[in-house]
């Protein structure tokens, strides 16, 4: 027997009528009372900041190790991919071992394996010993986004999921922008492994909070009965066991893993190479170009914020929630498309600027895309749908990344990279549209 939502998608405020739910529906709910939900989120927020300072560091480094280290770019590109690679598994197992564990003890085992290998790098000075460190880093940063959306889907109900969902999502932006200013400062007072070293305890500390003040919120004891009834005011989601045969055959898995793996790249590409790109194209030094990758790394935080909030205000001005998250994510693809203009020499500050457009909108898109998997398959598979995806647009990253240092290698230049990835968000949304013309829930069997 399989259940089915289906109908109509009520605006937000109305009560769906029996066997009207589907995944538009925003039942009414009493306001709010407590605010422990957003003290979660900001726990949420800290370890993805952690997690992103840990691996931008490497691409901060980047024009020093080249340097210190003779690396070429194909070097550098096989260093990316044994990140790579290994998130792409991280992201699936990770994903399935939260499912299992739960979010507390499941972030707390990826946290401490990721700051661990975060502090082996310090001691490579190979190539290869560089693949292995970061081989063990993507192991365990594997399991940051799929834990952390799980939280945000346990947390929250579903209107106020992708501001959620943004704010986690802007912790990337936060770590990246945090880390060029922070590796210039240590520089001047150390060399460059003890930037690894330091990073890693940042990890640690974070279990300090995490491990006392994380409960579900069934099981939290500060959260008032009021806040527990205003998170689970959704119109329940179909509960059911989902194997990895069911995600797989479901449409709604892969209209969030392909779209990922078209847009991930990107995204990528800014975090390893953007650093590089423009101390090559400006002569520009790590202490010199800290500031134009905090201004985009800024830019990025307030699209991810932004991105969640554009989302939320819609669905509250009366869109159902397909309109307002394809809405938003549509807008951040056209807001992409000007980034093909960076590889010209047009000056550091405007190719700053577009670069940091093209970030904010890959974070608004990123937030809004993470939200959909939680809106199509109920909470239970939720880290497995989210791990699964991950590892798809992992291994497309890598792919793309091993080209891009072919590329360069071969050409010098940046001008197909940025007109290849400024059109790849209208195509990501548009086979997100076509798998999912209405963002329907999976039918799961009882």
């Amino acid at each position: 027997m399989q259940r089915v939502m289906t109908g109509s998608e009520p605006r937000e405020g109305v009560v769906p009528q029996a066997g009207e739910a589907d995944a538009g529906a925003q039942p009414a709910a009493s306001a709010p009372v407590g605010r422990l939900r957003w003290g979660i989120l900001s726990l949420l927020f800290l370890a993805t900041t952690i997690n992103y300072m840990d691996r931008q560091i490497i691409g901060v480094l980047k024009p020093l190790l080249v340097e210190k280290l003779h690396w070429t770019e194909s070097d550098y590109a096989t260093i990316v991919n044994a990140f790579q690679y290994a998130y792409a598994i991280g992201w699936l197992g990770a994903g399935r071992l939260i499912d299992r564990v739960g979010v507390r003890i499941g972030l707390a085992l990826v946290v401490s394996a990721w700051s661990l290998a975060a502090a082996s790098h310090s001691l490579a000075r190979s190539v290869m010993g560089f693949c292995l460190a970061r081989f063990a880093l993507g192991l365990g940063e594997g399991g940051a986004w799929p834990g952390c959306v799980k939280a945000v889907s346990e947390w929250f109900p579903r209107r106020e999921r992708a501001l959620g969902t943004g704010a986690v999502n802007a912790g990337s932006s936060v770590g990246a922008t945090l880390t060029p200013a922070f590796v210039a400062v240590l520089l001047g007072l150390v060399d460059w492994p003890y930037a690894f070293l330091l990073t890693a305890v940042l990890g640690l500390l974070w279990l300090v909070l995490w491990l006392p003040l994380y409960r579900s919120p069934e099981q939290h004891p500060r959260l008032s009965p009021a806040e527990l009834a205003y998170i689970r005011s959704d119109v329940s989601a179909p509960q059911g066991t989902v194997s990895w045969a069911q995600l797989l055959l479901h449409r709604q898995t892969w209209a969030f893993a392909l779209p990922k793996a078209l847009s991930d790249p990107v995204w990528w590409f800014y975090l390893f190479w953007v650093p590089g790109f423009l101390a090559k194209t400006y002569s520009l030094s790590i202490q010199q170009f800290a500031a134009p990758l905090t201004t985009i790394y800024v830019m990025a935080d307030l699209g991810s914020i932004g991105g969640g909030w554009l989302s939320l205000a819609l669905i509250r001005r009366g869109l159902t929630v397909n309109a307002a998250r394809k809405s938003v994510m549509l807008g951040c693809a056209l807001c992409v498309l000007p980034v093909s203009l960076v590889a010209q020499p047009i000056g550091l500050w405007p190719s700053t600027l577009l670069i940091g457009l093209a970030a904010a909108a890959h974070q608004a898109f990123s937030a809004n895309l993470f939200t959909v998997a939680t809106d199509t398959v109920p909470k239970q598979a939720v880290s497995s749908l989210t791990g699964l995806g991950g590892m798809t647009a992992t291994l497309a990253s890598a792919y793309v990344a091993r080209k891009v240092g072919f590329i360069l290698d071969s050409t010098g230049s940046y001008t197909i990279p940025f007109a290849v990835f400024s059109v790849a968000y209208l195509l990501a949304l548009a086979v997100l549209h076509a798998l999912l013309p209405r963002l329907e829930p999976m039918r799961l069997k009882e």
